[in-house]
């Protein structure tokens, strides 16, 4: 069933499919991607203007760590909204 959440979903994949995944991906780089994603969720949370500061603050979190990921490769920035 499709959400009209902007909140993104991630996809299941096997662990041993991961674990090979990760081995080609610098830790660092592995750390900016997952902080990227939680930033990503939780701006999908930060909706109602009490929560501007928390809005701002993980659009640069998100922001300063898709930069990072994109340094090694453009095609895993975590993107707001789900994958397109």
């Amino acid at each position: 069933m499709p959400t009209s959440s902007t909140t993104p979903v991630p996809e299941p994949i096997p662990e041993a499919v991961e674990l090979l995944i990760a081995r080609g991906i610098p830790e660092h780089v592995l750390d900016a991607e997952i902080a990227a994603f939680e930033a990503a969720y939780n701006i999908g949370l930060c909706r109602s203007p009490k929560n501007r500061e928390a809005l701002a603050h993980n659009l640069h979190v998100w922001a300063k760590n898709n930069k990072i990921v994109a340094a090694h490769n453009p095609g895993l920035i975590v993107r707001l909204g789900g994958a397109r």
